[in-house]
């Protein structure tokens, strides 16, 4: 970071993305230090009295949700994984929801895309989103692009983010996120929470 990063608290939120069980698991080599980390962010917008809110992907039995011409959905509705209930599904026990927390579930890959977040949002009068997700080129990089489009501010923590590819996920946080968000890491944005300006 070049200058001081200063956060409107009063305006702020943080969201959780996809860390969930079954997507931890398909990122093992990185995901216990991101999970460490992110435990730490957590503790850090808790104290700060940020509303936390976690991104889960869920589908109903059946998949209705999931149309044949969506590659990557049409895969996990053949897989018979992420059914809402299902363990896979659930929030990730390192990082779980606490009382007053909020869960917004989504069946397309950004955060906003058919969902109640940015209701949710509007109400809160949140204009500052800090997060960070799994993967980063799939919830991460979508709900940016979309958060851009909507003028929201952006503050991605990066090392809290993980891809299957660290080359895409280098990319992503090095090249492309920081023409629509700042990026920082987790140890960056902890102490401005514990002493936001």
């Amino acid at each position: 970071m070049t200058e001081p990063l200063s956060i409107n608290l009063g305006r702020s939120a943080l969201l959780v993305m996809d860390y969930q069980v079954g997507i931890v698991t398909m990122h093992a080599p990185g995901s216990a230090a991101a999970l460490e980390r992110a435990t730490a962010v957590l503790a850090a917008a808790r104290r700060a009295c940020l509303p936390v809110i976690y991104i889960q992907v869920g589908f109903r039995k059946g998949y209705p949700e999931v149309s044949a011409r969506n590659q990557s959905f049409s895969a996990i509705g053949q897989s018979g994984r992420f059914l809402l209930g299902e363990a896979d599904t659930g929030i990730h026990p390192a990082v779980e929801p606490q009382s007053g927390d909020l869960i917004v579930v989504k069946r397309r890959v950004s955060a906003f895309a058919g969902t109640d977040l940015e209701t949710v949002l509007r109400a809160r009068e949140v204009d500052t989103l800090i997060l960070f997700g799994i993967a980063t080129s799939g919830v991460v990089l979508s709900t940016i692009r979309h958060a851009a489009d909507a003028d929201y501010r952006m503050i991605v923590v990066g090392d809290c983010c993980l891809d299957r590819d660290d080359e895409v996920h280098r990319c992503l946080v090095e090249k492309v996120f920081p023409r629509q968000a700042t990026v920082v890491t987790s140890d960056e944005i902890v102490p401005v929470l514990r002493s936001p300006k």
